[in-house]
């Protein structure tokens, strides 16, 4: 008969965790590895990176978790490597070749070409994505062989840069860095520019450098963080409310507090702003998110009771 595994003992884990994802993983793998690591009660990620992909993956912890769709909303920032030339099934390395075609491109046609995709575009999503059809996956649909048809979406590519290093263009691979904004999908926008050079192309490699503010260089590998110990990933954990960070604050004292957490409209002599930070008298004591409306605090999204005191017991 077979042991069964020991039950963890899960607690309540409040922040957000920048994680380097490993390449071969989903996003949704590498949560729960660092949700074990943690042994957290409640964890969700801010957006899918494929198993190919690589780089800044923010985890949220407890409360920062009502917050994730301020990540999933932001701009991203990719380094995408280019393998122009070659076409495959699911338009990056992961897929089976389609075509081969000679490759003959400079820098300045690169350049060129790349031109043309800056600024508010329109993407087919490809099929070899997670967007859903009639509640299946359209990665479900083309691994049974069907094709159903998608409507463009509007997306805007903020910038592309040539990464200007010794290996530009050797073997028609060219890299990229990509800032742009939600729903951007990298693979079809290699195909794209590879059809736009007349020689076709795949993203060969895809790194996540930036979403929202938040770099790589801050980020923690799953290895680093199992060499750990339980103290040390408590302090590489963020504030639960650094998804946030950018975003004015607003300071209340204890009774306005209380109100505010009881889902209370505040008027108070604000500033009328889309999207505020809201505390308590303790500096630490994230109460959640609002926006002011003609001299009026409204809530929009709260922490209970349970959360804000859990946040002030972290150290």
């Amino acid at each position: 008969m077979q042991a069964t595994r020991p039950r963890i003992p899960r607690r309540a884990v409040h922040g957000v965790l920048l994680l380097d994802k490993p390449l071969g993983l989903s996003s949704n793998d590498a949560l729960q590895k660092a949700k074990r690591l943690y042994r957290a009660e409640k964890a969700g990620h801010t957006g899918t990176l494929d198993p190919l992909a690589t780089g800044l993956l923010p985890l949220c912890f407890g409360a920062a978790t009502k917050f994730s769709q301020v990540s999933l909303d932001a701009d991203k920032t990719y380094r995408a490597t280019l393998q122009l030339g070659t076409t495959t099934t699911t338009a990056d390395a992961e897929g089976e070749v389609l075509l081969q075609r000679e490759v003959n491109v400079t820098r300045a046609q690169l350049q060129a070409a790349i031109e043309r995709f800056t600024g508010p575009i329109r993407q087919v999503p490809p099929m070899h994505s997670a967007l859903k059809r009639d509640g299946k996956a359209l990665y479900e649909y083309a691994r049974a062989g069907i094709e159903v048809e998608r409507e463009a979406r509007a997306v805007t590519i903020h910038r592309i840069a040539i990464v200007e290093d010794d290996t530009a263009g050797a073997d028609g691979r060219w890299t990229l860095d990509v800032r742009c904004s939600k729903g951007t999908y990298i693979r079809t926008l290699a195909e794209d520019i590879g059809e736009a050079l007349g020689c076709g192309a795949h993203l060969a490699a895809l790194r996540r450098t930036e979403t929202g503010g938040l770099t790589l260089d801050q980020a923690l590998t799953l290895e680093q963080l199992a060499g750990m110990d339980e103290a040390q990933r408590e302090a590489a954990l963020l504030d639960a409310d650094a998804l946030l960070a950018d975003w004015p604050v607003v300071r209340l004292g204890d009774e306005d507090a209380g109100r505010f957490l009881s889902g209370l409209r505040r008027r108070l002599p604000l500033a009328d702003a889309e999207q505020v930070r809201v505390y308590g008298p303790d500096p630490r004591a994230f109460l959640g998110s609002g926006r002011v409306d003609a001299g009026e605090l409204i809530s929009t999204r709260l922490l209970s009771p349970v959360e804000v005191q859990g946040l002030l017991k972290t150290p």
